[in-house]
């Protein structure tokens, strides 16, 4: 299964996803920047509210490739202990970097939602999307932070995911939902005709579109 672009995968991933359809608690967080067409989909369909939720790599000093944590929206920092410690890597320099990149996510997060708030995600059903799932790496530590923010269920959902990584999903998400697993699958651009970066003013754009209110059916008399 080709996908046309993000906005037909969003909505074919809606379609799995329908049994959460109208339930008042569900909130859909899309990780930006490809994740939010998809999540815009998805959030209309279900007729829940579409947020944002960013995750910043932690960078080792020297090193930046290799994360040593991740820092997500709401300030939540999760940390690889087993790299930390075997580099033995020394909290200031966590600090330092965790910083640095706590300032650039805040200046996304301002960007993107016009100064609101971010939402309250505690006792909900948060439905976490993205374009698609490689190794995970994002996904997974934006559900280690999720999780610190005392959601009472979370769905990571993409519309194409490597088989191996939707199953690992299974162990620390409440449920997954990987639309297409295709074998092999080679790479998340692989399984769209347009795969084109989304922009930061799309983003701005579908958030924006997501919080006006549906028009109103016309009534023939």
């Amino acid at each position: 299964m080709i996908f046309r672009n993000r906005t037909d995968a969003g909505q074919r991933l809606a379609e799995k996803l329908e049994h959460y359809a109208g339930q008042p608690d569900v909130i859909v967080l899309a990780l930006p920047r490809g994740g939010v067409p998809v999540g815009y989909e998805v959030a209309r369909t279900l007729g829940a509210p579409l947020d944002v939720f960013l995750v910043r790599k932690l960078g080792v000093p020297g090193r930046e490739e290799l994360a040593m944590g991740a820092i997500a929206s709401g300030g939540v920092r999760v940390l690889n202990e087993d790299v930390v410690s075997e580099l033995g890597i020394p909290e200031h320099w966590v600090d330092q970097v965790a910083a640095r990149e706590l300032d650039e996510l805040r200046r996304r997060e301002a960007a993107y939602r016009n100064g609101r708030s971010a939402p309250d995600v505690r006792g909900k059903t948060v439905i976490l999307v993205d374009d698609g799932l490689a190794t995970g790496a994002s996904m997974r530590a934006a559900v280690a932070a999720l999780r610190k923010l005392g959601p009472a269920r979370i769905v990571v959902a993409v519309p194409v995911g490597a088989a191996q990584t939707c199953d690992e999903f299974r162990d620390v998400a409440d449920e997954v939902m990987c639309a297409e697993t295709p074998d092999p699958f080679y790479a998340v651009g692989s399984w769209y005709a347009d795969f084109d970066q989304t922009t930061d003013d799309e983003v701005h754009e579908l958030l924006a579109r997501a919080r006006r209110p549906e028009p109103e059916p016309a009534v023939h008399v």
